[in-house]
């Protein structure tokens, strides 16, 4: 990809800023030292001390991916940060659909932002909140962690931010599948869940190129399900 790579000091979401200044002829990378409104899904929002971490938004033009498989980008990003924060720290993995953990911390939130145009993917913004240097965090977030906490160094914000974009290239356009299933956080064994009609405890069957997670609860039953609909206990 002809990544054109913007670094400002401060917006309201690198999502936005990167909607706004696209223009077509290359594809736009900004990240910026600090968010005074960054989000993750829904109306979770993202803490991140200034200058500490990395905070990015990639906009893309995927038209060879068709509109029923835009997972794929889901998965891509995901597994390119996994690939990237490899070099530092192991014992990585991915929360379905696209949070980073290590081990039982998130290091790493996602939030993918597709147009559709027909039965492709028009446009795709994909916002990327990764803590990096951050050594405390004050938020009532369960469980954050930094490479910062887990490798004890400080880490060039930018140069991963290339290795991250240098893995997607190889990633974007291949089948992965196979490779993001063996990533999963909690992919052997059973462990519990809750969903509308509360707490079972399952294990992890497949994922669907839609994105739907299928589970098989302890009693043998298939569960199927979309992004929201089934928390991980943890």
């Amino acid at each position: 990809m002809n990544w054109k790579i913007i670094h400002i000091d401060e917006t309201d979401s690198t999502n936005r800023w990167v909607k706004d200044h696209g223009d077509g002829s290359r594809d736009p990378v900004v990240w910026a030292d600090y968010q005074t409104s960054g989000r993750g899904c829904g109306t979770n929002r993202w803490e991140s001390e200034r200058g500490k971490n990395l905070l990015f938004s990639i906009l893309l033009h995927p038209t060879q991916i068709v509109a029923a498989k835009q997972f794929h980008i889901s998965m891509a990003i995901s597994l390119a940060i996994c690939e990237a924060l490899g070099q530092y720290i192991g014992d990585l993995s991915i929360k379905w659909p696209n949070d980073i953990y290590w081990r039982n911390g998130k290091i790493c939130g996602i939030l993918i932002e597709n147009t559709l145009k027909g039965n492709t993917i028009k446009d795709s913004i994909i916002g990327v909140g990764l803590n990096v240097n951050q050594r405390t965090f004050h938020s009532d977030a369960p469980n954050p962690v930094s490479l910062w906490q887990i490798a004890g160094q400080e880490t060039d914000r930018e140069q991963l931010l290339k290795d991250i974009l240098n893995c997607l290239d190889r990633y974007l356009y291949h089948d992965i599948k196979a490779q993001y299933c063996s990533m999963l956080y909690r992919r052997k064994g059973f462990h519990p869940y809750t969903d509308k009609d509360g707490v079972f405890m399952a294990e992890i069957v497949d994922v669907e190129d839609d994105g739907h997670l299928l589970l098989r609860d302890d009693s043998g039953n298939d569960r199927r399900y979309a992004f929201k609909e089934v928390t991980f206990i943890i």
